[in-house]
């Protein structure tokens, strides 16, 4: 399995220029190549193939004068600058032939050096390389300081330097570990994910929402506020920018960390995860977006599913269209849609419900129907001889006339 680790690095002002420089090069040699291709379209003309875009934007542009500062850094760098051209145009091509699943793709757009995010990759063929002194040595930039948290479990395939919209500095290693099962141990649990509490769990458990984004609300506001009574490309300005991101990205950190630590410990106590398969996009578009997104439900998902894989665990998703909340999970009955102001209700059956219980119980249980059938378990009940008053009509009976949806009642 391929995994990334991700490390603050501390580059010194050199480096931070050789690293713009690199940053620059690498969206120059994007943009050329993107625009090529689509003055080719306009002229009708055949698709530059990846290896004539790579002549042209890289090999012949360094010889040019408008062009050859290309060279002042890794060839390795705007080859994989044009590698992700490449992608983005592939990705743009499956989704418009109905390849791909999912939501359609873009075509790819021009990088600006405004982006918050900019950054570059570095594969093997680069030579980089983690010194024994800790530090990172990248061609052309030098040896980076980096803070490691924690020792890297293989020597790495490629690194992407990323420069964040806080200013902040980042190497992610990519990395092919080998699986690393747990014991498996006997519980199974249902995750039904809310807003009120992030998760609730089919044993009972809750698990209150950290709501960090409502909790940063009031200081985000005010720095909005001195952010907009700037004037535009003032130096105060882009001051005021950097502040504004650095709180943001404070906020993201923290439902990042919190939801690493919630998932750890539910792969770890869990044989088997099952969870709803929510639309989180469409959720986003209604009058409970901000919660929506502050909760962050995706990535919480994602993080179940590749620890799961990881760990020998048993991760699945159910139906988004299973009535969970209105189906009791005693008896089976659907007692029918119940606004979000209801929190608990009795079924005909004499059970008293909480909601988000009921539903995590009812998650499971289709979580565990569906992973048995697609093991080739009977999912119908086995032929059984039907005793003799229920074996049906018998010759000697008169059918009557009456019939309710089609079916003859005798």
């Amino acid at each position: 399995m391929q995994l990334r680790y991700n490390y603050r690095v501390y580059p010194t002002p050199v480096q931070q220029a050789s690293l713009a420089r690199a940053f620059g090069c690498a969206r120059v040699v994007f943009n050329d190549g993107l625009r090529a291709r689509q003055q080719a379209r306009e002229a009708g003309e055949a698709y530059l193939s990846d290896g004539d875009l790579s002549k042209r934007v890289i090999t012949q542009a360094k010889q040019t004068p408008e062009r050859e500062w290309l060279g002042e850094v890794s060839a390795v760098v705007l080859q994989q600058a044009l590698a992700d051209l490449n992608v983005a145009y592939r990705n743009f091509f499956t989704s418009i032939s109905g390849k791909r699943q999912g939501r359609k793709v873009a075509p790819p757009r021009f990088r600006s050096r405004k982006d918050n995010r900019q950054a570059i990759r570095f594969t093997a063929n680069a030579r980089f390389k983690v010194l024994d002194n800790g530090r990172l040595r990248l061609p052309k930039i030098g040896d980076l300081a980096v803070r490691w948290s924690r020792h890297l479990p293989a020597a790495p395939t490629s690194v992407t330097v990323i420069r964040d919209a806080a200013g902040r500095y980042f190497a992610s290693f990519v990395v092919v570990a080998a699986d690393d099962p747990l014991p498996p141990v006997d519980a199974e649990v249902g995750i039904d994910l809310g807003l009120t509490h992030f998760a609730v769990l089919s044993n009972g458990k809750k698990v209150a929402a950290p709501k960090l984004l409502r909790r940063a609300a009031r200081k985000l506001r005010r720095l909005q506020q001195d952010l907009s009574r700037k004037q535009r490309g003032s130096n105060n300005r882009k001051k005021a920018v950097v502040k504004v991101a650095r709180a943001h990205t404070r906020v993201a950190d923290s439902r990042r960390d919190w939801q690493h630590q919630l998932s750890t410990r539910i792969i770890r106590d869990n044989q088997a995860v099952y969870v709803e398969n929510l639309c989180v996009v469409g959720l986003g578009r209604t009058r409970l977006a901000k919660s929506v997104h502050d909760a962050g439900w995706a990535q919480f998902v994602q993080m179940l599913e590749y620890k799961a894989a990881r760990r020998g665990r048993t991760f699945a998703k159910t139906n988004r269209f299973l009535p969970t909340s209105q189906t009791c999970s005693t008896c089976g009955r659907i007692d029918g849609p119940k606004p979000l102001s209801v929190r608990s209700w009795t079924c005909p059956c004499g059970t008293v419900h909480d909601r988000d219980v009921n539903a995590a119980r009812n998650i499971l249980a289709a979580g565990r129907a569906e992973s048995l059938n697609a093991c080739g378990a009977q999912v119908r009940p086995a032929p059984l001889p039907a005793p003799r008053r229920e074996a049906g009509i018998r010759p000697d009976a008169v059918r009557s006339t009456r019939s309710v949806e089609g079916i003859s009642v005798p």
